[in-house]
């Protein structure tokens, strides 16, 4: 009985780690330089803008890095 217990909360916790340790990433461009980066947080500031298609947000800073490659006003700068 005390294993299945420990089982359980195991694998409860294996399956709620991911969330709490969920990064996000965005790709936003500076309006006054027009250049884009890749940032962490959602961009409070109106200096920057999400660019990245529908406000996509990226789970790897190098699957932002990819997708910033495709955003149109990112690759014409």
């Amino acid at each position: 009985m005390k294993l299945r217990i420990a089982t359980a909360a195991l694998m409860l916790a294996a399956l709620s780690l991911p969330a709490f340790a969920a990064d996000e990433f965005y790709v936003v461009q500076d309006l006054k330089t027009k250049k884009c980066t890749v940032v962490d947080k959602k961009p409070t500031e109106t200096s920057m803008t999400v660019v990245s298609p529908s406000g996509t947000i990226y789970k790897s800073r190098t699957e932002a890095e990819s997708g910033m490659k495709t955003v149109k006003v990112c690759t014409s700068n």
